[in-house]
């Protein structure tokens, strides 16, 4: 299992696997290609070119590769490679048109790119233990919790790295709440964070709370709709969840920043162990991957802050998965908007419940997180293709 910088990526919106991944991709075939290239063609496939455009993959791909050469981008929407349904094919090209070189590669989610023929396992695991069970078992000998499992593990250097996802976190909150106007695309979708927040304030006790809650993660979501700084959490279409709590209790109830970095290695240890035995892919295995994990990593982080035993917060994180099971992936016009900001607003309040949930029990409950990621992965395998990012079911083909 690789560090949680993996998980944690800084970068740009909309899509950490339609449009951070791809553009890696690029910069690594652009790495590779031969001096005498003049020109290359790029051959998108599956769920990656069926939402692409409203992705804005190809131009996370030009802006790469036309700084150097012309390029072209081809659309298969309806041809799936076998290794995952976010393929995509390098071609460089000479000046009469032959192929120089070829390589294909695959955006496997979070902003991962696997090579083909690679494994998708890291080569270099610095994780001995991969399995939840194993790590709270560890916790309850040592009378240690999980932030610091993480600590030992990556080494001091690990709290700068999360220093800077909290800088930026609260950055694009900030920003978000600060701006206005019309989501780029043909929804037409206004940005609604700054008046969530205003409603908020004209509240008091819970009904602020949680309107701040809410205001918070349309923040980051829009932010990230607009192509904006952010940290991926586990992805960039579910990146405003876990930030609006952390936010939201940084803010409200003065926790440290010290406790909220802590907080913040919990969330990622969580969302590390969720991506290494299933997967955080939307196009794999639908939102249950993205907006449930992000669900999970919040409730773990509340739980954490709240002073949670190791059970307690397993349990938070636990809740936060499992009633996410079977969320579909259906982006209208294939943009990051409609349902996904929405769900990024209603995923961060049931964090919060589900970390208040789990504070009013011993910790114990039926079924551990282990078997929730499975019940996780087998589901999103079972799903039809056109609810995971393909745009071709649910939400997206109403008219």
């Amino acid at each position: 299992m690789e560090s949680i910088r993996s998980l944690f990526k800084i970068g740009h919106g909309p899509s950490s696997s339609h449009t951070m991944g791809p553009r890696k991709a690029a910069q690594m075939f652009m790495a590779e290609a031969p001096d005498s290239t003049a020109g290359c063609r790029v051959t998108l496939y599956g769920s990656l070119a069926a939402t692409g455009k409203g992705h804005l993959t190809d131009k996370a791909v030009l802006d790469v590769l036309e700084a150097k050469w012309p390029t072209e981008i081809v659309w298969k929407p309806e041809t799936v490679l076998p290794f995952h349904t976010n393929g995509l094919m390098f071609q460089a090209l000479d000046a009469n048109g032959n192929v120089l070189k070829e390589s294909t590669f695959y955006s496997v989610g979070g902003g991962d790119v696997v090579r083909e023929g690679e494994s998708r396992v890291p080569e270099v695991s610095i994780y001995s233990m991969t399995r939840l069970k194993d790590i709270q078992a560890w916790c309850e000998r040592t009378g240690k919790t999980y932030w610091e499992y993480v600590g030992e593990t990556e080494g001091d250097e690990i709290w700068d790295y999360l220093a800077e996802v909290w800088k930026v976190m609260k950055e694009a909150v900030e920003r978000g709440i600060d701006s206005e106007g019309v989501l780029p695309g043909d929804l037409g979708v206004r940005r609604k964070a700054v008046s969530y927040y205003m409603h908020a304030s004209g509240h008091n006790s819970s009904l602020k709370s949680r309107g701040l809650v809410y205001a918070y993660a349309l923040a980051v979501s829009e932010e990230n709709a607009a192509g904006g700084k952010i940290v991926t959490a586990p992805t960039c279409g579910s990146s405003g969840v876990l930030p609006a709590v952390l936010y939201h209790l940084y803010t409200s109830k003065g926790f440290s920043e010290k406790r909220i970095l802590r907080a913040l290695a919990t969330a990622g240890l969580f969302g590390n162990v969720v991506k290494y035995n299933a997967s955080v892919s939307g196009a794999e295995v639908g939102c249950q991957g993205e907006v449930g994990v992000a669900c999970a990593m919040a409730a773990a982080a509340a739980s954490q802050l709240f002073g949670g035993t190791p059970a307690q917060i397993e349990y938070s994180a636990e809740m936060g998965l499992e009633h996410h099971l079977g969320l579909t992936c259906d982006p209208v016009c294939g943009l990051v908007q409609i349902p996904c900001i929405e769900r990024n607003a209603y995923a961060a309040a049931r964090a919060l419940d589900a970390n208040l949930y789990s504070a009013f029990s011993d910790g114990k409950h039926s079924v551990d997180f282990d078997r929730i990621v499975e019940v996780m992965k087998q589901t999103g395998h079972d799903l039809p293709s056109l609810y995971k990012e393909t745009a071709q079911g649910g939400l997206a083909v109403i008219k």
